[in-house]
This record gives C-alpha cells, structure tokens and sequence, in this order.
C-alpha cells in the first residue's frame, strides 16, 4: 500500500502508482541531488566533528530533512542548549518552509489524494524536493504527480542518509573548510536556480532586494533575517508587478 493508496492502481497513461514513484526516484539523481548529497556529506563531517554516533546523524536527516534545521540542531546542542531548546530553535528555522507547502500541495494534490498523504507530502518539503517537486510534476498526470513526488523525495532522502554517513566516516580525510563549504552547495545552487527562473519584473526586483537586504538586516535582526528579507524583498517585487502589469494594459 502506498500514501496514495493500492499501488497497482492503474491511471489513464497505463502507468500505476508504483511505476511514477520509481520513475520520481530516477528523477532524483540529477543535478539538484547530486548538490544535495554533496551537501549532507558535509553536515556527516560535521557531526562527527560534534561527536554525534554515526546513527544520531543519519536519524537526524531521515526524520528533519532539512540541512539547515539540522545545523541548527546539531549547533544548539554543542552549545548546551537543552532538547527542548534544540527542538524549539529546529521548529522555528522550519517555519520557512511553510510557503513551499502551500504552493507544492495544490499542485500534487488530486481527488484520491487523502489527507494522510497530504500530511505526508507536506513532511518531505525541503528545497530541493520543492524545487524538483514544482518543476517536474506539473507535465504529469493529475494522479501521478503525488506517486511520483514520493519516489523523488524519498530517493533524495535515502540518497541523503547514505551521504550523511559516509562523510560521518569521512571525517577524518575531510579537512573543516571543505565540510563547511559543501553544506552551502545547496542554498547556492537554489540562489542560482531562482535567478534562472526569474522571468518577471517583479520576481527579479524580490530576488535583487532580498540579496541587497540579507547583510544588512542579518546584522539587525540576526534571529529572523531570513523572514524579513522575505516579508520585504517579496512584497516590494509584489508591488511593482502589480504597477508594471496596470501599465501595459490599455
């Protein structure tokens, strides 16, 4: 049985539900994953460097899922903060992540799609599954897209694990630099990846503001920056769209 449902379950294409997640695991072995594994092999370094077990690491990314929310973990705790602590800065950096759910689900989402499976989707929503997950599925058939963002985002989180450890064993041959390097592939890939698809005024004003207001309001507010470069960068871009689009019409 699948989220979705019975895998044997067959669409108007003739494909089932099985052979769209099989075909969503292929799918993550691109560019965007082979960055992402990279970049768990960094985070493994580092955990070691922290004098995580080789199991607490690759736990950590198969249950978060998420690198930054797992630097913050590992961070909090090497500072002695508390588990209740961890876990309240890790829910907080997760906040960010909720405007990718609610742009991906509508678009996976089809009439046998439960709430469970909903639920489920919306757990495997990192960056690179969004990015994948909102570049890919919508050429597919309504009710492929759910089955095969589940065989992507499950292959990128086992492809993930894999990493996690192998640069958790790796630590020693790796030098610091390098580790801590390899974790900024993928926010560097995803900042480049936004510039390529940045095709209206609008989404090209959100994007040079918000690099614009990164430092600055890093240096005010270092605890939210991320939410009010967003909150700025992203309205600003809003507005001027809505002007440039009362321009060109008649």
């Amino acid at each position: 049985m699948s989220a979705e449902g019975d895998l044997d379950v067959v669409d108007s294409a003739g494909r089932s539900d099985l052979d769209w997640a099989l075909k969503g695991a292929v799918a993550a072995v691109n560019t965007p994953g082979v960055v992402l594994f990279l970049s768990f092999l960094g985070f493994g370094a580092m955990t070691h460097d922290f004098g995580w077990p080789l199991w607490i690491a690759v736990l950590s990314t198969a249950l978060i899922w998420a690198a930054p929310a797992q630097v913050v973990l590992a961070g909090a705790l090497a500072n002695g903060a508390g588990l209740l602590g961890a876990a309240l800065a890790v829910t907080v950096s997760g906040v960010r992540l909720l405007p990718m759910v609610v742009a991906l689900l509508p678009v996976l989402r089809s009439e046998r799609t439960s709430l469970g499976a909903r639920l489920l989707a919306a757990h495997y929503v990192a960056v690179t599954a969004w990015f994948e997950g909102l570049r890919l599925t919508p050429t597919l058939p309504r009710t492929a897209r759910m089955p095969f963002f589940f065989g992507l985002a499950n292959a990128l989180v086992l492809g993930s694990s894999i990493t996690t450890a192998i640069g958790h064993a790796a630590a020693g041959v790796l030098p610091s630099a390098l580790s801590i390097g390899l974790l900024g592939l993928t926010p560097l890939y995803f900042l480049l990846s936004l510039e390529r698809g940045a095709k209206s005024l609008g989404e090209r004003v959100a994007l040079g503001l918000g690099l614009a207001l990164a430092p600055v309001i890093g240096l005010v507010a270092p605890a939210s920056d991320i939410l009010w470069t967003g909150v700025i960068g992203g309205t600003a871009g809003f507005l001027v769209q809505r002007v440039a689009d009362k321009r060109r019409r008649p």
